[in-house]
């Protein structure tokens, strides 16, 4: 049996107490691509195994992602405006989309998240049909171009597919939103039973918001999910907007009425849940919900400052997205969690430097359906990163403080090396698969305006 071996100068690693910094590791990794060994303190560099300079950690999840926002970056900071308006920048460029080029944007932007470090993505995928609805002959062909685009780019991928049925609130959808349409969640779930799982993807399902799956049919979406113990990721109120309207329909919040259509559970993720009441909080704690927090778009929004810190200490695993791609740095993500309740309370120390890798890794990959990865142990999938400790940003800390080095200090140009499933996916900086990631990013965007 062929293994390959990875020699760290320093790796984050699990113990009894807490994960520690080791240095010398000596990891094997088996022809399935999974992790065979780990040896700290091994001695130098073997004749043989590959040198990883710096601190090596697992692959990043990004839990909540929308690819095609990554189109809006710098075109919607010109003057000011509302989430609303914003909003509508966005159906424009949702509107030019096709699969082929869904498929060369999502590439390109899945290209930058593993130059960012991150391995594995969870795509809230609503962009299903043609633009006024119609139908492709693939019913699925803009998911499978998500799925093949995350192939091309090396990283693993949970394509949550995502049922959007209203504009708000059983009202019809608008034209912008009837590609985003199946009719009704039966359809949906016909649909979504057609997309088919590969070695680097999984699928799961997502409920847009209360406001765009009528609360009769949220049922048919959780059923769905339970049916085939796959992940549900869910939209929850993000906008105070979105409260409010709830309440005036339902007489009850979006967390309520989600908990009434057993929606929340422990394989369910609400994503934002910036602005809940003690009793929303209680019953997503009470469920064992996980909440994807995702800082740099929230604040990019102005969507305010989730009660995260709460959440947590009642029991909800965290995890991190980088949502509309307003900044694709899993590192800016995991401060800003710090850094925003800071803000808001006035004290530091909320979150510990390993509190936060762990939510950006072992517990948001086990929010998109990958609980055996976001490790390094034996047995773990072999997805790790690699972070310079020696560039402007992180020289000078002991080697030892490499969790807090690369927490608070480091951005995602000090990402070195990326591997995936043992195969190397970036060396030194390149990615080895999109040879030029500005190019197709810059390519893939302007042909959506042109």
């Amino acid at each position: 049996m062929q293994l390959t071996t990875y020699w760290a100068e320093y790796a984050w690693l699990p113990h009894a107490n807490g994960p520690v910094v080791e240095r010398d590791v000596l990891i094997t990794v088996d022809p399935g691509g999974r992790i065979a060994k780990v040896t700290p303190d091994s001695g130098p560099c073997p004749a043989g195994a590959a040198r990883l300079d710096g601190l090596l950690v697992p692959g990043q999840a990004n839990a909540h992602s929308h690819a095609f926002h990554r189109a809006l970056r710098g075109n919607v900071q010109v003057g000011s405006g509302t989430f609303w308006t914003w909003r509508d920048t966005m159906y424009r460029f949702a509107g030019a989309l096709d699969p082929d080029s869904y498929l060369a944007l999502a590439t390109a932007v899945y290209a930058e998240m593993a130059l960012a470090g991150i391995t594995s993505v969870g795509e809230f995928h609503y962009l299903h049909h043609a633009p006024g609805g119609g139908r492709y002959d693939d019913p699925n062909a803009m998911g499978n171009a998500l799925i093949e685009a995350a192939a091309r780019a090396g990283i693993r991928i949970t394509l949550l597919d995502t049922c959007y049925l209203s504009s708000g609130f059983g009202a019809e959808p608008t034209k912008p939103q009837l590609r985003f349409t199946d009719g009704d969640a039966d359809a949906w779930a016909e649909r979504a039973a057609e997309l088919k799982p590969a070695e680097h993807a999984r699928i799961g399902a997502a409920i847009h918001s209360v406001r765009a799956v009528p609360a009769a049919q949220l049922g048919t979406v959780a059923h769905w999910s339970a049916m085939n113990t796959a992940p549900l990721h869910v939209h929850l109120s993000e906008q105070t907007a979105e409260n409010d309207a709830c309440l005036t329909a339902h007489g009850v919040t979006p967390t309520r009425l989600l908990a009434d259509h057993g929606v929340l559970g422990p394989r369910t993720s609400a994503v934002h849940a910036t602005h809940l009441t003690d009793e929303d909080i209680r019953l997503l704690s009470d469920s064992s919900t996980n909440i994807c927090m995702c800082p740099t778009t929230e604040r990019d929004l102005a969507d305010g400052i989730g009660p995260a810190r709460r959440l947590a200490s009642a029991g909800c695993p965290i995890t991190l997205g980088s949502d509309s791609h307003a900044v694709i740095d899993p590192f800016e993500e995991a401060r800003a969690l710090e850094l925003d309740e800071r803000l808001r309370t006035r004290t530091r120390g909320h979150w510990t430097a390993n509190a936060l890798l762990r939510a950006g890794t072992e517990d948001g990959h086990a929010s998109l359906g990958w609980p055996e990865a976001g490790r390094i142990e034996a047995g773990a999938l072999a997805d790790f990163t690699v972070v310079a400790l020696d560039s402007v940003r992180t020289a000078g800390p002991r080697p030892e403080l490499g969790a807090e080095t690369a927490v608070f200090a480091a951005s995602a140009a000090d990402v070195r090396h990326v591997v995936v499933g043992g195969r190397r996916i970036v060396t030194d900086g390149v990615h080895q698969l999109v040879p030029d990631v500005p190019a197709a990013l810059r390519d893939s965007i302007a042909a959506l305006q042109s």
